[in-house]
């Protein structure tokens, strides 16, 4: 599912998962168990991740989570906070490569990296989780609060639009657009930079802007429970579908 290239002090990840590198039990677990081991790494000194295809990755994987109802859904959402927190608190600089679609928890995933770097073309940002009907885990919206202007928070999370890479990029909602063949190139190009900042340094800087986050994620556990028995409940099952049955027509 995820694939390692070695690029000098470069690690690029590259994810392949299904058509669009949904966010499904398997892929967040492999996703967390990549991330929690970066740190021994002794070659990279920054990293690259990038999806396959169309999509960066077009979010979570809906249908599983409604053919698995709430015993999936137990098991998902805490998968789904470990790779995230993984890759948040990463100590090591991460590039996001946003080669196609990096849709809700696509894009959470992005935020959760140090930069965004974005392919122009088809391929969209946004998080339409209050269209699809379903709440926000907590350091998912974290990761998105932090990473976004504040002028366009509320647009991008009650709206639930989603944008190209240059209307991304006039929100903030990305670093930087690049053509899709020359995406690979400039996403190593500034990656490699950061790789030359020094590792503990980075590491420090990195763990002061983010360590209140970590630290109030830990009193979090009434509201993922919350979270939980919303994406397990009856009526948010069948706005699932609803917005599912939208996006086929």
């Amino acid at each position: 599912m995820i694939h390692r290239e070695q690029h000098g002090s470069v690690t690029v990840l590259r994810v392949e998962h299904g058509k669009v590198q949904a966010l499904d039990l398997e892929l967040c677990l492999e996703l967390a168990d990549v991330f929690e081991h970066v740190d021994e790494w002794e070659a990279t000194r920054a990293v690259v991740l990038v999806g396959t295809g169309a999509a960066f990755s077009a979010g979570v994987d809906l249908k599983r989570v409604l053919d698995g109802g709430a015993a999936y859904t137990d098991r998902f959402l805490p998968a789904l906070d470990r790779a995230l927190g993984a890759l948040f608190r990463c100590p090591k600089p991460v590039v996001a490569a946003l080669n196609g679609h990096a849709i809700a928890g696509g894009y959470a995933l992005a935020c959760a990296a140090d930069l965004r770097l974005m392919a122009r073309g088809k391929g969209r940002v946004g998080m339409p989780e209050l269209a699809v009907g379903v709440p926000f885990p907590w350091l998912a919206l974290e990761s998105v609060r932090l990473a976004t202007p504040v002028e366009h928070l509320q647009e991008l999370l009650y709206l639930g639009q989603t944008y190209d890479a240059d209307a991304a990029l006039a929100r903030g909602l990305i670093d930087e657009a690049a053509e899709p063949d020359a995406l690979p190139r400039r996403a190593l190009e500034v990656a490699q930079r950061l790789a030359r900042v020094q590792p503990a340094a980075f590491a420090l800087t990195k763990r002061q802007l983010r360590q209140s986050s970590l630290d109030a994620w830990k009193h979090q556990s009434a509201h993922e429970t919350m979270v939980r028995l919303a994406w397990a409940a009856p009526d948010t099952a069948e706005a699932i579908r609803a917005y599912l049955e939208s996006l086929k027509k």
